[in-house]
Formats: C-alpha cells, sequence, structure tokens
C-alpha cells in the first residue's frame, strides 16, 4: 500500500508547478484538504487521520491535542518558512519531524516585495492608479510622495530576508540603516554600513520601519501602543512577515491619529481577511493577500524541496531543514540515514 500525503491549505503547491504532484505520485496517494484556518486538536487529527506525510501552510494548527491524537505521522514539510502553527516540542515528543524551506529559496521574492510595498506607500502608487481608473487624471497634484534617498530606514529582524531587504534599501536607495535583532553582532552589519540599535531607539528614529522578524510568543504584538507612541510622526511601516507581530488595534489608532503615514503588508492578523476588514477603510494602506513569496523562482524552489523531503523520507533518508532537530538521534537508532 502507498504512503499517504495531505496537501493542507497550499493552494499553491503543484498548481504552478504539476511536475512536484507527478514526482510524488510515483510513490505515494495525494489528497488535497482546504480546511478552516483555525482548525486544530482532535478535530484536525480526524481529518488528517491515516496520512504519513503532510504538506502545511501557514494554517491550520497543528497543537499539542492534533498530535496526542494522530497516529502514523512521520513528517510535516512546511511549504514556506515559518512554522508558528505547529507545536514543535509536541512533535519532537511524538517523534513526528518537521521541516520548512530553506530561508534563501524566499530571500529575494519577499525582500523585493517588501521594497514594492514600501514605495507603493511611500509614492502613492495605488491611490494616483485608482485616480486614472476614475478618469480623474487632474487631480495628479494630490499624490505628492516622498524618496527613499536619505532616509533612516529600520530594520527589524536582519535574517535572511531583512539582510536582503537592507541590501536594496542601502545600495538601490542610498538610505541610512538601523538594525534591531538581539542575535545580530554590529560587525554583520559593516558591509552595508548599518547600525545595531535596541528597539527603542530603530521606533523613534526610523522614517520606515521594515518587520522582517519571525513570529515567536515573546513577540507577539511587537508593536502595540507603546511602541507606536515611541514613533516618529509620519512613519512608514511594512510588514512581510507575520500580522501577529502588530497590534492591529493600535495600528489602527495610529493611523487614525495621523501618527503612521502609510502601511504596506502582505500579513494580517486573523488572515485572510474580508473586503469589510477596517485596515481596508484608510487610503494610505496598502494590503497584498500573503503574496511576497509568490515569484515563480520561489515557488518553484519551495516545492523542490517539499518534494525532496518525502521522497528522502520514503527512503528513510534525513530530510534538509529539519526544524526538530533533537528527533535526529532516534531517527538515526531506528536506521535513518544522513547524506
Amino acid at each position: 500500500m502507498k504512503s499517504k500525503i495531505a496537501i493542507v491549505n497550499s493552494s499553491s503547491f503543484g498548481k504552478y508547478f504539476p511536475e512536484h504532484i507527478e514526482l510524488l505520485r510515483e510513490k505515494c496517494d495525494i489528497e488535497r484538504f482546504d480546511l478552516p484556518s483555525k482548525l486544530r486538536g482532535k478535530e484536525l487529527a480526524r481529518v488528517l487521520n491515516g496520512f504519513k506525510y503532510i504538506i502545511a501552510s501557514t494554517t491550520p494548527y497543528f497543537d499539542v491535542e492534533f498530535f496526542d491524537n494522530s497516529e502514523g505521522l512521520i513528517l510535516i514539510s512546511r511549504h514556506g518558512l515559518g512554522y508558528d502553527n505547529i507545536d514543535i516540542v509536541k512533535a519532537t515528543e511524538k517523534g513526528v519531524i518537521v521541516t520548512k524551506v530553506n530561508g534563501f529559496t524566499e530571500r529575494e521574492a519577499v525582500a523585493e516585495h517588501a521594497v514594492s510595498l514600501c514605495l507603493s506607500i511611500l509614492r502613492k502608487v495605488p491611490q494616483s492608479y485608482k485616480k486614472v481608473l476614475e478618469s480623474k487624471w487632474s487631480e495628479r497634484q494630490k499624490f505628492f510622495g516622498i524618496e527613499l534617498k536619505g532616509k533612516i530606514v529600520g530594520i527589524i529582524g536582519f535574517g535572511n530576508i531583512g539582510s536582503r531587504v537592507g541590501e536594496i534599501v542601502h545600495f538601490g536607495f542610498n538610505a541610512e540603516i538601523v538594525v534591531y535583532d538581539p542575535y545580530v553582532t554590529q560587525e554583520k552589519l559593516a558591509y552595508i554600513d548599518a547600525k545595531k540599535v535596541d528597539i527603542e531607539e530603530l521606533l523613534s528614529v526610523s522614517d520606515v520601519i521594515f518587520i522582517c522578524a519571525k513570529l515567536t510568543k515573546e513577540n507577539y504584538h511587537l508593536l502595540s501602543y507603546k511602541e507606536f507612541k515611541q514613533m516618529k510622526a509620519g512613519v512608514y511601516i511594512v510588514n512581510t512577515s507575520r500580522g501577529e507581530l502588530i497590534d492591529q488595534d493600535a495600528l489602527l489608532d495610529a493611523i487614525n491619529l495621523g501618527k503612521v503615514a502609510g502601511v504596506g503588508l502582505d500579513v494580517v492578523e486573523g488572515e485572510p481577511i474580508s473586503g469589510e476588514h477596517p485596515l481596508l477603510h484608510f487610503d494610505n494602506v496598502v494590503v497584498t493577500p500573503h503574496t511576497a513569496a509568490y515569484t515563480f523562482e520561489s515557488i518553484k524552489g519551495m516545492g523542490d524541496k517539499v518534494v525532496s523531503d518525502i521522497l528522502r523520507a520514503e527512503e528513510r533518508i534525513i530530510p534538509e531543514e529539519v526544524i526538530n532537530t533533537e528527533v535526529l538521534n532516534k531517527l538515526e537508532v531506528e536506521g535513518w540515514k544522513k547524506i
């Protein structure tokens, strides 16, 4: 009997590169699931009962109760970078391998998208285009923007994506860069003339803030009322990481007060959102539907990695980019190989 693969809430996997599905079907049976984003626990385990491999998106939630009620699950392969919807500790306890794509797979796509959002809100691109569609070309004088050159750009999180944003902004726009990241050294910032600062200094001096940090329990609502009060008046904010890094009510308040001049978001807390969402009532907010990684290059690389994970697991070969490395000792005792 063939092993079973569940593709869960990952609409892009296999859609643009059907060869990924074809490769997996040679050895496994595959079923797609479009599940409620907040599904979790026993109910999620019931739906996915009998599946050996899961190709996972950012939802639903693979929590403690899910793992306690799952049988036969070997691997959850994240079709992306973040894994905050998976209880890693419990997965490890149950001997389930959790993998992600290599950070460099999405690096260029997400960084370029972040900068695109930044330019869109600085230069009011969507708003002015809307006026063209409304045959109101004469209103173009309303759309004075600001230049990125010479501005102070704060980057929160200097990993794969944050560092690429820094390169683009420094070398492409001659902006001054400050970075908040407890895990990066000043020496690693020298090549783009960036300065390591604490979060308070970044908030107080930045004209534009890019959020490039991963979501953890510790940085949930990293930007809330206190942090918005510390920001410059007229600051611009771009978030391509996770919506939960920003306290949405605090953000709405800051926009209403004029503290925030523009916002570019690829992620929103509680996504997906409807067209009635309060953030969409503002002309100075641009939201894209979590598509920062949606380039053909990035999606192909992500799909290649997921296929590799499952095909390796079928041969009892340890995949690359294992998140819960504590499980590797158990796998090696069971005869899994490293290559």
